[in-house]
């Protein structure tokens, strides 16, 4: 008759019932994933892509108008550039591993975790013309080094939040979709997507149209509006 699942039970030599089989010495048990319905899958990829999208587009926006702005503290164009490159790669790196811990100790705090990062980056991005100027004005007699150092330490802040987003998302939709894989290959393609569109936009359009403080302003309402509308999705889910 139908055979048994040789992975998870054999035939008791005495009874002829199924008995479950006991896992080997050092073998991980492994459990199904509990996955959401489809109608709640196509909601995450059709409103948590884009949000993502967004909020890439932004970032690659506050990098380049962040350069900028530090180019006229320094007067010297590489040393912004190091600045600022170094300052995403580290921050990207530091919120990435503690947004992954904030992931992993609070998996259903995920979509709320995301919206409060933007919604601290947008703050900061709102205010970030006035504080790099100050951090300029206030540090114009320091040696070259000291002023780097401050500016770095200030946009540490805002390029962690922006490394916490995509593990946090990870964790939020590897819960929907059971497959980690998938969930990162999503986010990330959507979210470098949305940078290379932010870099094309700046360069090509918006430093045509706006002021570099009304540029930022303009990212950091990005920010906002994905927060907002983050927390509006967490709301109506209940």
């Amino acid at each position: 008759m139908g055979s048994t699942n040789q992975h998870n039970s054999f035939l008791s030599p005495t009874s002829g019932k199924p008995v479950p089989r006991l896992e080997e010495p050092g073998e991980v048990c492994q459990e199904p994933v509990p996955l959401c319905c489809d109608a709640e899958r196509r909601v995450i990829s059709q409103r948590l892509a884009p949000l993502f999208f967004v909020s890439g587009m932004a970032a690659l926006i506050y990098q380049v108008c962040w350069q900028r702005l530090l180019f006229a503290s320094f007067g010297v164009d590489l040393d912004s550039i190091t600045i600022i490159v170094s300052v995403f790669m580290l921050g990207l790196g530091l919120g990435a591993l503690l947004g992954g811990q904030l992931a992993d100790w609070r998996p259903q705090l995920a979509l709320r975790l995301f919206a409060l990062a933007e919604l601290g980056i947008g703050l900061f991005g709102w205010f970030s013309p006035d504080l790099i100027r100050t951090t300029g004005d206030l540090f114009v007699g320091a040696s070259q080094w000291q002023i780097g150092l401050i500016n770095f330490l200030l946009l540490l802040i805002p390029t962690s939040l922006m490394g916490a987003t995509l593990p946090i998302l990870v964790a939020h939709a590897t819960r929907i979709w059971g497959n980690v894989g998938r969930s990162i290959g999503i986010l990330y393609e959507v979210n470098t997507f949305g940078a290379a569109f932010g870099v094309l936009i700046i360069g090509f359009l918006w430093f045509l149209l706006f002021e570099i403080d009304t540029a930022i302003r303009l990212a950091a309402v990005m920010n906002l509006l994905v927060s907002l509308l983050t927390f509006l999705w967490v709301q109506r889910r209940g």
